[in-house]
């Protein structure tokens, strides 16, 4: 069983998203990088590549080809405070979700690195970053 089908399949991942996207609605430093008045888009997107990660429909990449996050998200600066926004965001949406244990230690993981993985600029800690 694939963790798309353990957590109820599309229904949890349209939740889980709905969530994270409320808290960047009115998240100072997240919400001016989405720059669509509408953030409907930006979370279908990020909902059909969860999904698809999970081993739920490949409709992400049958839309938009190879997902290549880092490229995608090059043109925003990413540094550890507007990782720690999205990780902020994206924990009270997965504690929304109230997943089994094990389940929700699994995607958080998976959440949590690909956060890592997405900063693209070095804080410079004498510029008091």
């Amino acid at each position: 069983m694939t963790l798309f089908e353990a957590v109820g399949g599309e229904p949890t991942f349209r939740k889980l998203v709905d969530e994270f996207y409320a808290g960047v609605a009115t998240d100072p430093l997240l919400r001016p990088m989405y720059p669509e008045e509408d953030l409907g888009p930006a979370a279908d997107r990020m909902t059909l590549f969860l999904m698809q990660y999970w081993g739920g429909p490949n409709t992400y990449s049958a839309q938009r080809g190879h997902p290549r996050l880092r490229m995608r998200h090059a043109p925003f600066r990413i540094g550890a405070a507007e990782r720690d926004a999205w990780l902020r965001n994206m924990r009270r949406a997965v504690d929304r979700l109230e997943l089994e244990p094990e389940i929700a230690a699994t995607l958080w993981d998976y959440l949590e690195r690909a956060a890592y993985f997405m900063v693209n600029v070095e804080d410079d800690p004498a510029a008091g970053h």
